[in-house]
């Protein structure tokens, strides 16, 4: 009786899923700072762990080695350039909030139209007529909302020293976790096993083959196009390089890639005469246009198709949710919930490959209705 009264201790099974919450709830409160730093560096790594491994071997095994040339390699294809990105951002940024916010943004006459053979004045003369029904009207209802747009990006540009902050957590991290990566691992492993058995390493190892995916094949691609671009850019002297590189990216990230930005400014240098350069930054655009088209195949081996939507929502709503670094989380979330909710459903029969005992009590079912409304019938 006294191991009864003891096993159905309501109380006591209250108050220690009570402490054992609290204590969950105060250790986050604690690791708070640190999760974007922590998440942002565990990317990197699942990502580049394969690298680190080739790296080792070819320095004879030492992992002190790889681990110090692994973070060299990050300072400088990494962190050096986004820190430089972000800091001409800020500097970059005041022009084009003056301009968005002054409330004088007006629609260019764009007189160059009649220039255009066979179709240009017509084109010229429908555009004033756009503008005569109404279009500076259109541009000063929607004046404010490209002010308060412009204002929300570079706030999260703006906010230098937190982002700086996670990059170095970032770098930090990412050291700690190339040197104890497999202690690290099969620690995380042993953990879902305990949640799910079996099921749950499997995940835990699908959540790895798809942080993979979208680091390498999407957040790799995307910068190395924007980089690309915006060194086309600068050399071909286009104004604000630097913006249009944000720019390029978010476009890159979102998988419209970089020609709605490297477009308007072919276009902008042949208008403005300098044609040479036009042709350059034109033969330019070709190459980094068609590069996802070779790179992202080679980056993504394990065959992760992940949908445009789903990459789309990550990089919008990581920029809402976490700033500039949900543009690097927020595809990865969404991309590991969507493998690993694909992979539970499929685990499911097909409705139409049912198991034979449900089919035959169904089968059972509906015989009990036929007879039943043949009773009915007889009856009446």
């Amino acid at each position: 009786m006294k191991n009864l009264q003891r096993g159905t201790d309501i109380p006591q099974m209250l108050f220690s899923l009570m402490f054992i919450t609290i204590m969950i709830v105060a250790c986050f409160w604690v690791v708070q700072p640190f999760i974007l730093g922590f998440a942002w560096a565990s990317m990197v790594v699942i990502a580049t762990w394969p690298l680190m491994l080739k790296l080792q071997g070819w320095l004879w095994g030492r992992r002190v080695l790889a681990v110090t040339a692994m973070t060299l390699l990050l300072i400088l294809l990494f962190i050096i350039p986004i820190a430089l990105l972000v800091n001409s951002l800020i500097d970059n940024s005041a022009p084009v909030i003056a301009w968005a916010t002054s409330g004088h943004i007006q629609l260019p006459q764009l007189q160059w139209l009649n220039d255009i053979p066979m179709v240009g004045q017509r084109l010229y003369r429908s555009y004033h007529k756009l503008l005569g029904g109404g279009g500076a009207a259109l541009m000063t209802t929607i004046q404010p909302y490209i002010g308060r747009t412009t204002g929300f990006f570079v706030a999260q540009a703006g906010h230098f020293g937190r982002f700086m902050m996670h990059l170095g957590l970032m770098l930090l991290f990412s050291v700690l976790l190339y040197w104890r990566g497999e202690q690290v691992g099969n620690g995380i492993r042993h953990f879902a096993y305990r949640l799910a058995a079996r099921r749950g390493d499997a995940a835990v190892l699908l959540a790895a083959q798809a942080v993979r995916a979208v680091a390498l094949g999407v957040v790799v691609t995307a910068l190395v196009q924007a980089v690309l671009g915006g060194i086309g850019l600068a050399m071909a002297g286009i104004p604000y390089a630097t913006l249009l590189t944000v720019v390029l990216l978010l476009c890159c990230l979102v998988q419209l890639g970089p020609l709605p930005v490297l477009v308007p400014a072919i276009i902008w240098l042949y208008w403005s005469g300098d044609t040479t350069w036009g042709t350059v930054l034109l033969v330019w655009s070709c190459v980094v246009g068609t590069l996802d088209n070779v790179l992202r195949p080679m980056l993504i081996r394990m065959g992760a198709d992940l949908p445009l939507i789903l990459i789309l929502s990550g990089v919008i709503g990581g920029l809402f949710a976490f700033g500039m670094i949900g543009l690097f989380i927020g595809p990865v979330v969404l991309a590991v919930s969507y493998r690993l909710v694909s992979v539970w459903m499929h685990e499911a029969p097909p409705p139409d490959e049912a198991p034979e005992d449900v089919v035959e009590e169904l089968a059972e079912i509906e015989r009990e209705h036929a007879e039943q409304a043949e009773q009915h019938k007889s009856q009446h």
